[in-house]
């Protein structure tokens, strides 16, 4: 593993590891080491690396929000006024549970935010009581996600 500029280049032991992991977090390392030939501390001495690195920003179980009846997703768009503190924006987003991405953005929104819901009411409800209510929230448009077709990371 090399750092050029703060990116980094990996060897393909390393991306051997890192697939392994990506595809499911709990594969034990050694049975990665046997894969990759190499022992177990090799192992965990390259991901403290990539770690530190901060190409590994940690791990974590993937919950299927259907399973809980969030049957909904949406994309939210919100234009802000111009003399509000977009802190003060975010700050409010993040007390509202089904806000799972917040992203500031260039184009015609100032803030694009991604929305967990049961159903199209519990949209409505998010929008008229919670979302559009955020002082500064001048008004936003709604994209109700049909289908999710590609769910990945970055190739490695």
């Amino acid at each position: 593993m090399k750092t050029k500029n703060k990116v980094i280049t990996i060897d393909g032991i390393d991306k051997k590891i890192l697939r392994a992991l990506m595809a499911d977090a709990r594969t034990p390392i050694l049975e990665i080491a046997r894969n990759v030939g190499i022992s177990g501390a090799a192992i965990h001495q390259r991901l403290r690396k990539l770690e530190k690195a901060k190409l590994i920003t940690g791990s974590k179980f993937i919950i299927d929000p259907k399973v809980l009846g969030y049957t909904t997703m949406a994309f939210m768009g919100l234009y802000l006024d111009n003399s509000v503190n977009n802190e003060t924006i975010f700050r409010e987003l993040k007390k509202i549970p089904e806000v799972v991405e917040c992203h500031y953005t260039t184009g015609q929104w100032n803030i694009f935010i991604k929305v967990l819901c049961y159903n199209n009411e519990h949209v409505m409800h998010l929008l008229n009581n919670k979302i559009q209510t955020i002082v500064g929230v001048l008004r936003t448009e709604t994209l109700i996600s049909l289908d999710k077709q590609i769910d990945r990371q970055i190739k490695i």
